[in-house]
């Protein structure tokens, strides 16, 4: 009867894309508070996430979304997930990541919400790509 309340589904705007091509000047990554993110975005591990993020694109265009959406529809697809805490730097960023669980995300975003397309096959591809599948009640039973 427990849930979790997540928090920075798009990893601190890694998953939006703007780190694709190293950080940013406007970026929070660029900002001396955030070096810690920035360290992590060059590092090793932040390049093989880079890649993951590319190899997860087909899925959200096969979904009609965007990856922010895809990641937002993720996490709460996972049923330890009560809710998602989304921080949004604009407006426009919100509705798109709103497209997730709402209809005409405008903006860009889905003409459909993303959330009732995560069956079970999507979910196992996106497992697979990410490699750090979420346990569930029944992985702790067997």
């Amino acid at each position: 009867g427990v849930g979790a309340m997540t928090w920075s589904p798009l990893a601190c705007g890694i998953i939006s894309g703007k780190y694709g091509n190293g950080v940013p000047e406007s970026s929070r990554a660029a900002l001396k508070c955030y070096q810690w993110l920035k360290e992590k975005i060059i590092s090793e591990e932040g390049r093989k996430q880079q890649v993951k993020l590319k190899d997860l694109s087909p899925i959200a265009e096969r979904l009609g979304c965007t990856l922010p959406q895809l990641a937002v529809a993720w996490c709460l697809r996972n049923e330890g997930v009560s809710s998602v805490l989304l921080g949004s730097s604009n407006p426009e960023q919100l509705i798109e990541n709103l497209g997730a669980i709402q209809a005409s995300a405008g903006g860009g975003g889905t003409s459909t919400e993303v959330l009732p397309k995560m069956t079970s096959h999507i979910v196992n591809e996106i497992d697979n790509i990410l490699g750090n599948k979420p346990y569930t009640k029944k992985d702790y039973r067997s």
